[in-house]
């Protein structure tokens, strides 16, 4: 058939339809549905003032702005700060029609990475648009020189179960003796380091070096990700690592270390809905490039490959995720509730 007689039949059928037929001829002959419904929801941690719901009402304002129509984008604050309530409710709710997003922060993928109970959702099966990151560096007094085996490097730790204590594994994949300081982190790790009672301490933050450098400790190794180095001057916790699934396990809780906050869709989300979604967050991300940051603000988001290839690094193998667990039990006694 050709385009003049396809064109004759339509006319034809929404004239039998009752249309005028100068009105059928105007009338286009498929109606295109927009990508967004009108109204959405964004689900994010506490509390109200807390860092994740401070990052994410900056980036739903600036979502709206480059979304092709006039979507309300409502905030939801369910939980805690580590976000695992608000990641559960959003793998319950999530129906894949783009009306509901979820703020994910590194805790939330570190607690399923070390398989706590109250984890009931799989973050690698959702879609990453954009993710804000931080940099991580193990520091301490001095340079860093490999400390003789009877006096093993004093780590502070905030406790077993929190994303720093892959600094620990790395340093014994390393062949560093180690041994944790635990319930120390920030300014109460540095002040342990200055009474000696501590000899490093790990520091996330988006200018790391110059936090480290302000409790006057010097940066040793960057606590690095797969494909992923903020600060190429420092060698990286992955150099000398010879046990690739443990390695990976390390770079998984460094990952969660340097996570603050990630935006994610459902993963049956329309492939049209998760384009219009993802050029609202590219276009975002060129807005806040274009910002000053202050100093301690957060690092521009990351969208795209980079945001896609950090999830990947937080969702590591089998393999990696048992060898994590393991070391967990073996080295430091603890287990998940």
């Amino acid at each position: 058939m050709t385009p003049l007689s396809r064109r004759a039949l339509a006319l034809g059928t929404l004239a039998s339809l009752g249309l005028p037929r100068a009105a059928a001829a105007q009338a286009p002959a498929f109606a295109t549905a927009p990508p967004l419904p009108d109204s959405a929801t964004l689900l994010l941690p506490g509390p109200e003032g807390g860092p994740a719901a401070v990052w994410a009402r900056s980036l739903a304002a600036g979502l709206v702005r480059g979304l092709p129509h006039a979507v309300a984008l409502r905030t939801t604050v369910l939980g805690g700060p580590d976000g695992v309530t608000a990641a559960n409710r959003f793998a319950t709710l999530e129906a894949g029609d783009g009306r509901t997003l979820l703020v994910l922060p590194g805790l939330a993928a570190h607690a399923r990475l070390v398989g706590e109970s109250r984890a009931q959702y799989e973050p690698e099966a959702w879609l990453p648009l954009c993710v804000a990151w931080q940099g991580a560096v193990l520091a301490g007094r001095g340079v860093f020189i490999p400390p003789r085996a009877a006096q093993p490097l004093r780590l502070a730790l905030a406790g077993p179960e929190s994303p720093e204590a892959a600094a620990l594994l790395a340093l014994d994949l390393l062949g560093f003796p180690a041994v944790p300081v635990f319930g120390l982190s920030g300014t109460a790790a540095a002040a342990a380091i200055g009474r000696g009672e501590a000899d490093a301490l790990v520091m996330a933050d988006p200018t790391p070096q110059t936090r480290v450098r302000q409790f006057g400790l010097t940066p040793w190794l960057e606590l690095d990700t797969p494909a992923r180095r903020d600060h190429p001057e420092l060698l990286p916790a992955s150099s000398a690592a010879t046990r690739p699934a443990a390695l990976a396990a390390a770079q998984a809780g460094f990952a969660a270390l340097r996570l603050r906050a990630a935006l994610m869709l459902p993963g049956l989300t329309p492939a049209d809905s998760v384009a219009a979604w993802r050029r609202a967050a590219l276009r975002w991300q060129e807005e806040e490039e274009k910002t000053p940051q202050a100093e301690g603000a957060a690092s521009p988001a990351l969208v795209g490959a980079e945001a896609r290839a950090i999830m990947a690094a937080l969702c590591p193998a089998s393999d990696a995720v048992l060898a994590y667990r393991e070391w967990l039990l073996r080295r430091l006694a603890w287990q998940p509730s």
